[in-house]
Order: C-alpha cells, then sequence, then structure tokens
C-alpha cells in the first residue's frame, strides 16, 4: 500500500509545478503523504506546500515509497541519480517535448495519479553502468561518454572490450550507452535503437573523422576501457550528462555494468513498442499530411 510519494520537479517550470500542486491535492486526499525538497516547497503556494512534508532529496530513499518526477528525462536521471542502490520506482510524468524516460505527459496526469492510487502499474528494471577513472567513480542509467573538452578539436581514443583491443576512434567523443540510453545521445549520434530487455550496451562514435567507424553492440557482461592517445589533447567524462572530471592519455576509464537497477513505472497496457511508435511517430503515414 502506498503511504508516502516523493516528488521531484524541474522548479524552473511553471507547467511542472502546476502539476505538482494537483498531485499533492490528490495524494493528500487519499492519504498519501507528500515529501518534497525545500527548493520545491518554496516555489509552492503556501496552502499546498503546508500538505507536505519537506525533506532534502537524498532523504527520499529512505522515505518514499516512490518517487514521481515533473520535468522532462533530465529530472528523471537526477531522481535514478539519487535513488541508485535502492528499490523505490520512479514514476515520470513528461513536461517536456520527447521524453522517452518520463512516460506519462501532462495531459495524461488525472490517469497518472489515479494509477498510483489504485496500483495499477507496472515496474520496469533497467540496467545501469559503473564509470570508474582515477580516484572518481560514479553510474549512470543512459550513458558515459569520454568526450573532447572546450580546448579540443577533437580526440583519439583507444577502446578495449575485455581484453581485445576494438578501435581507435578519432571523433568528438565515445559514448557507452545501455539499452535505455539507446534513445538518447547516442541516436542522436547516429546509434542503434536497443530494445530494454536486450542484455547488451553499444558503443557509439561522436562524430567520427572515418566513416568506417560505426555503432557496436555488445554483450553487457563486457567492460569498456577507453584511453586518450594524444599527450596533447585532454578529455572529459560524463555520466547522464553531469561532467564527473577531465582525463589526459595516461588515464584509462573503465566502464561496465553495475550491480544496481533502476525502477522505472510504466502503463500495465502498453509496451516498448507502443512507446517508439508513439514518440517516433512510426505509425504515421506521410501521405495522409
Amino acid at each position: 500500500m502506498m503511504r508516502q510519494l516523493a516528488i521531484k520537479a524541474h522548479a524552473g517550470r511553471p507547467d511542472a509545478i502546476r502539476g505538482v500542486a494537483v498531485a499533492i491535492e490528490r495524494f493528500s486526499t487519499e492519504g498519501i503523504e507528500v515529501v518534497v525538497s525545500p527548493g520545491i516547497a518554496d516555489v509552492l503556494a503556501p496552502e499546498i506546500a503546508a500538505k507536505c512534508k519537506v525533506r532534502e532529496e537524498d532523504e527520499f530513499r529512505k522515505l518514499a515509497d516512490m518517487v514521481m518526477t515533473f520535468g522532462g528525462d533530465g529530472t528523471l536521471l537526477a531522481a535514478a541519480r539519487t535513488l541508485m542502490g535502492t528499490d523505490v520506482p520512479i514514476m515520470g510524468v513528461n513536461v517536456g517535448k520527447l521524453g522517452f524516460l518520463a512516460e506519462f505527459a501532462m495531459s495524461e496526469l488525472d490517469d497518472a495519479i489515479a494509477r498510483v492510487i489504485s496500483g495499477a502499474y507496472r515496474i520496469v528494471d533497467r540496467t545501469t553502468l559503473e564509470v570508474t577513472f582515477g580516484e572518481v567513480s560514479s553510474f549512470a542509467l543512459n550513458e558515459v561518454l569520454v568526450e573532447r573538452s572546450s580546448k579540443a578539436k577533437m580526440i583519439s581514443v583507444k577502446a578495449w572490450v575485455d581484453d581485445h583491443h576494438v578501435a581507435d576512434y578519432r571523433a568528438d567523443g565515445v559514448i557507452v550507452a545501455t539499452p535505455t540510453g539507446s534513445t538518447a545521445y547516442s541516436l542522436a549520434a547516429g546509434g542503434p535503437i536497443i530494445a530494454p530487455s536486450t542484455n547488451s550496451l553499444c558503443i557509439t562514435p561522436i562524430a567520427p573523422h572515418t566513416l568506417t567507424l560505426r555503432p557496436l553492440i555488445i554483450d553487457d557482461t563486457s567492460e569498456i576501457r577507453l584511453q586518450l592517445l594524444s599527450e596533447a589533447a585532454t578529455g572529459q567524462v560524463v555520466a547522464d550528462g553531469q561532467i564527473l572530471g577531465v582525463v589526459d592519455h595516461d588515464q584509462t576509464v573503465h566502464v561496465r555494468k553495475s550491480a544496481h537497477l533502476v525502477k522505472l513505472i510504466k502503463r500495465v497496457d502498453s509496451t516498448y513498442y507502443d512507446l517508439l511508435r508513439q514518440k517516433l511517430l512510426w505509425s504515421v503515414d506521410p501521405a495522409t499530411k
């Protein structure tokens, strides 16, 4: 039974805050306690904020039975980082335009809230990545990339899968994506769409200077090692849009599947393929436009 629900939202989006207010009213009526961060409480109407428990976001993992996000995929990814290593599921309400992770649109907010109250949803497990280099260790749901720094025009990256040398990439960077992340930066860089149930990872070069370099799908039990070749160039390591640090030629970046899973809330009556048709307009007939 749902007892406490935490809400994370993009405080700079008025539509998101309006959605948060609607959710708080509905959940409070149903006897479900809502937890929000101080930053969200500050932008809510006082009478709405008074109905919430206000706690820092790092406490959500201990307090909440579920986290609901209002924003885009970036807001959901931030919640995933906070909840990494827990069994707390996340429901995303998309205030942006596309959103593969935040599955429910703002126009479907009433339905999303009703599903939470009635339990009419399913929970899916999504693979995450662990990245380590130097003293840095972090996790990602979508992707890890080694990309050129702002000063570099291009970088050269040597890549290994386990002990096998795969390629030397002369490019703007190299992405290692999970199936979940295959519809994010990797897709924009020309990578394939990978069904989330697939036990695989994808290595995608960003704007490679050799046309024969193509995305490579590998088994997710493999470890990927990435190392800069040029002594003059520096790169940066990014996990789900967050810059983790700078690397130079004498550092190796290790990327592997993490032991942690992220739990996402989905509709009972739809599949990943329904989502692709909806988001990418695969069922639209150009002849009718």
